[in-house]
């Protein structure tokens, strides 16, 4: 587990704000949320996306919610990370136009 993510877990454990994985899955989608409505504001629903404005702290508040997932689901997310960045790397070299999902 990095360091994040244990400072995420510890703080967790100081507030006493445990709670099932599927709140804190429904906490991440509420939190991408107000990134997307940051991003729809600011952008004029995409008309200027140049001008896109997005706070910090939103960021740090999706980035929170999902170690709090991944904790609480007892999977370490620097491994998962990497793990990503593997599957990403194998789809571009196998000649993918982007290394998202979809395949």
């Amino acid at each position: 587990m990095d360091d994040a993510q244990r400072q995420v877990a510890e703080f967790v454990d100081e507030y006493d704000l445990e709670t099932p994985p599927a709140f804190r899955l429904l906490d991440l989608v509420s939190e991408v949320g107000e990134l997307a409505k940051d991003a729809n504001v600011s952008t004029g629903y995409g008309d200027d996306p140049a001008d896109l404005e997005i706070a910090p702290d939103e960021v740090g508040d999706a980035l929170f919610a999902l170690l709090a997932v991944a904790d609480s689901l007892e999977i370490d997310a620097e491994d998962a990370l990497e793990e990503a960045l593997e599957k990403y790397e194998k789809r571009l070299d196998n000649g993918a136009d982007a290394p998202g999902s979809g395949e």
